[in-house]
This record gives C-alpha cells, sequence and structure tokens, in this order.
C-alpha cells in the first residue's frame, strides 16, 4: 500500500487521459499527431496503406483501390508481386489515424518531385499524387530486398515510415551510394539503382545464400536508409 497517494497524482486514470489526449494543432491535412502516429484531417480523398487505420470519427468510407484503378499495366504488376503496394482510399469527411507497426512518420510536401519509396514505407498519398508499382528487374535483388517500390510524382503530401530516424545520403556522379537493400528506404526519381553481390562480404550469413546484395545508386539524387534491417518475405515464404 502507498504511505502517500499524493506522491502518485501523476499516475492518475485522470493524469493519463489528460496527457495523452488528442490535440488540434491546426497543421492542415497531413497532422503528426506524435512521431509515429499521423492524423489525416479529412475532406475529400487520401490513399493510406492497408492496414495502417488505428481509428476514425466522423463520415469517412475506406475501399481497396480497385483491379483496375490505376490502370491494366498496375494490374500486371499486382499479379506478379501477389498484393504489391496495396492501398485504400480513405474518403468522406473526418478524422483518420493511420500507424505502421510503430515505425517514425515522415511527411514530405511534394512540389513536382519524383521520388520512389520502398512498397512497405509508403504509409499516406493524397489524391492529386500520381503513383505506379515498379517491379525489381533481378530475381536475386527482388528476393533480397522486397518485391516492389512505388514511383511517385506530383504536387501535394505523402507520408513514409522508417524504423528510427532516416538518414539520407547524397549521390553525384563521383560519389556513388551502395546500401543494403533491406535498410533502403527511399531514392530520387532520377536515379535507377542497380544490383551487384560481394561474395567476399557474409553479411547474409543466415539468409540462405551467403552474400551481400547491395543496391548500387549512381548520378545525381539522394537514398534515404533506416538503421534497421526490415525482414520481407518472397511469394514463396509467404505462401503465395
Amino acid at each position: 500500500m502507498t504511505e502517500n497517494p499524493a506522491e502518485d497524482s501523476r499516475y492518475t486514470l485522470d493524469e493519463f487521459l489528460k496527457s495523452s489526449a488528442q490535440v488540434n494543432r491546426g497543421h492542415g491535412l497531413f497532422e503528426l499527431e506524435t512521431e509515429r502516429l499521423l492524423e489525416l484531417n479529412l475532406d475529400g480523398c487520401v490513399w493510406i496503406k492497408m492496414g495502417a487505420m488505428v481509428a476514425y470519427c466522423g463520415a469517412v468510407k475506406f475501399t481497396r483501390e480497385r483491379a483496375l484503378e490505376r490502370g491494366v499495366g498496375n494490374l500486371l504488376k499486382k499479379a506478379v508481386t501477389g498484393e504489391g503496394a496495396a492501398l485504400t482510399k480513405a474518403e468522406g469527411n473526418g478524422k483518420v489515424y493511420v500507424a505502421d507497426k510503430g515505425k517514425k512518420i515522415s511527411i514530405i510536401q511534394m512540389q513536382g518531385e519524383e521520388i520512389v519509396v520502398n512498397g512497405s514505407d509508403l504509409l499516406a498519398c493524397e489524391e492529386s499524387i500520381s503513383y505506379d508499382i515498379s517491379l525489381m528487374k533481378k530475381m536475386g535483388a527482388m528476393l533480397a530486398g522486397g518485391l516492389f517500390n512505388v514511383r511517385l510524382q506530383g504536387h501535394g503530401l505523402i507520408a513514409i515510415t522508417t524504423h528510427f530516424d532516416p538518414l539520407v545520403l547524397e549521390v553525384t556522379p563521383d560519389q556513388p551510394v551502395f546500401t543494403d537493400p533491406s535498410a533502403t528506404v527511399a531514392w530520387s526519381g532520377s536515379l535507377t539503382p542497380e544490383f551487384k553481390t560481394d561474395v567476399s562480404l557474409r553479411t547474409f550469413i543466415g539468409r540462405g545464400s551467403g552474400e551481400s546484395i547491395q543496391m548500387a545508386f549512381q548520378g545525381n539524387g539522394f537514398v534515404v536508409v533506416q538503421p534497421y534491417e526490415e525482414t520481407i518475405m518472397n511469394p514463396q515464404q509467404a505462401g503465395g
């Protein structure tokens, strides 16, 4: 039994409700409620990652992206990749809260640029942003770094997720960047990564091949990495 209840007043239910309550900051359509929880102040339509909605209030309807929503090309890609970059359309008027396994969320205001995001790291994007699923070219690279990426372009907001804080590395013609596919989150649309295998680096011990598969970025642009290697299953592992 606590001898002095007054000392525990900071742990009361009222204090918990007060300290954890939702706050209206007036930051617009995309608002970080916390660094790991995104609030969408919806008045129209937003695309969100399937399964990312944790709560909502108001008159909001959720519809899975239709097979032909983005054209026949994407339908073929979805058939190859399984689910592909499965998105849900949230439309209406209200507040929608989205998150992805407690990962850190970064909001980016796109102003006509093009960015490629790992399919598992795209959390949300405005309807004004055009997107397309981009498949890996080499089967070995696909199995190591995931089956798909999402190319986004246009004007509007997107939200991406990372395990812990992201790091942006500049790529120049005289300074290429090499990354672990499992730790690579995004890169500028001007770059086309190549895949190389370095048998001298045994960084994949326990993953099957015992070889190091790397993504090589050359040219002008940037690469976003995270201090975490995400495990991405191939179709056989996933039961596909």
